[in-house]
């Protein structure tokens, strides 16, 4: 573990590093945010003093989020090490990483992006879960899920 002293607008981690780390802000502001591929950029989360921000990927993935100093700041440079944590780190990981996808899914996704993500996140479910419930968690209407679903048979064949 290290101390930082990092100016406004440095950008600590950017999408697509590798090895990303965990940054407890000891003063300061920073936050993680990503930019869409319509160029807008959608802000996950903001961390001031005694907060914890960090890409919820494992360590050998590319990252999914910018961090950025918002003031200048201090933080901790921590390692990606959950299994300090709990013994049941790889699932607390599985389930932060489902939700910051779910997060930048719900922020940025198109009708039909929303549907083919619920598809690879729960591939067996489209058949077990009443439709009502699928277009809820997409925070789509049900009527929008059909038109994805046919967008989805339009754009596959």
């Amino acid at each position: 573990m290290k101390i930082i002293e990092i100016k406004k607008g440095h950008i600590l981690q950017h999408e697509g590093d590798l090895n990303g780390q965990v940054y407890e802000v000891i003063s300061g502001l920073l936050r993680s945010y990503i930019i869409d591929n319509k160029g807008k950029e959608h802000i996950f989360v903001f961390a001031p003093e005694g907060w914890i921000i960090a890409d919820a990927v494992q360590t050998d993935e590319p990252c999914e989020f910018f961090i950025e100093a918002l003031e200048n700041s201090t933080v901790k440079v921590r390692e990606k090490d959950l299994s300090q944590i709990s013994p049941n780190a790889s699932a607390i990981a599985k389930r932060m990483l489902v939700l910051q996808r779910r997060v930048i899914m719900l922020m940025s996704y198109s009708g039909l992006q929303r549907y083919e993500h619920f598809i690879e996140t729960y591939p067996n479910l489209t058949q077990r879960v009443p439709q009502r419930m699928i277009a809820s968690y997409l925070g789509i209407t049900p009527e929008a899920l059909s038109k994805a679903k046919g967008d989805k048979l339009r754009t596959s064949h």
